[in-house]
């Protein structure tokens, strides 16, 4: 099971991230909506150059103009691109055009069932879904779950895709197991869930968070059925 610790805004975090293990980190910048982890592209480029090969850079944005998010990608040096903003189906289809073999990341609301044919519709344009909470003020690092059924539901829809799944909202070391158990995504993100009050990450709580991921295979059967 993959694991990917998002909200990377200081080397002290990034050190944390790769010391647990993380296998993807994420730098959230070009944001519409708050987030208390934004970063300027300077700093985000900074970060991104100390990561060590093998973990995953991924660049978290809001921006909804195609050319926009990839120069930003290109401009930090990441590996990936999710696409967190309310973007359209052809913005997708665009950045992926232009990302140049980046793989590209969508992220997918799950604010009720109708996620499920949302989440059928943009996986051909993307190399994977992005499973989050909202609110009305902020598209992710809510610290709120969302309805697990319905994201097993889409694990189940995507099946035999080559568009897989990562499970993110609300997510922390105490209820993991149970998300992945319930869903069975390809891979899980988290950033509140492992931050101190002060916002920072937290040492023992990021080891924990990807230890109860590594624990669980990917994939291991089907989804639980609803009760």
């Amino acid at each position: 099971m993959r694991a990917k610790i998002c909200g990377i805004r200081s080397e002290n975090d990034l050190r944390i991230a790769v010391s647990a293990g993380a296998d993807a980190i994420g730098f959230i910048s070009g944001v519409t909506h708050f987030s208390e982890d934004a970063l300027d592209t300077e700093t985000a480029a900074r970060l991104s150059g100390l990561a060590p090969p093998f973990v995953t850079r991924v660049l978290v944005t809001h921006l909804e103009d195609a050319a926009a998010i990839v120069d930003l990608a290109c401009r930090i040096g990441v590996d990936a691109v999710q696409v967190h903003g309310l973007v359209t189906d052809e913005t997708v289809r665009q950045v992926r055009e232009l990302a140049g073999g980046l793989k590209v990341l969508r992220a997918v609301h799950v604010t009720g069932p109708e996620a499920v044919d949302v989440a059928r519709r943009v996986a051909v344009d993307c190399d994977a879904i992005l499973l989050d909470s909202r609110t009305a003020d902020r598209l992710g690092g809510t610290g709120r779950t969302h309805d697990w059924s319905i994201s097993a539901d889409i694990v189940r829809a995507l099946d035999g895709s080559q568009c897989v799944v990562i499970l993110a909202g609300g997510l922390n070391p105490e209820n993991v197991g149970d998300a992945i158990a319930t869903v069975r995504p390809f891979g899980i993100d988290v950033n509140s869930g492992v931050e101190t009050e002060t916002g920072d990450k937290d040492e023992r709580a990021c080891a924990a968070f990807v230890a109860a991921a590594h624990r669980m295979p990917y994939r291991f059967g089907p989804a639980r059925p609803r009760p």
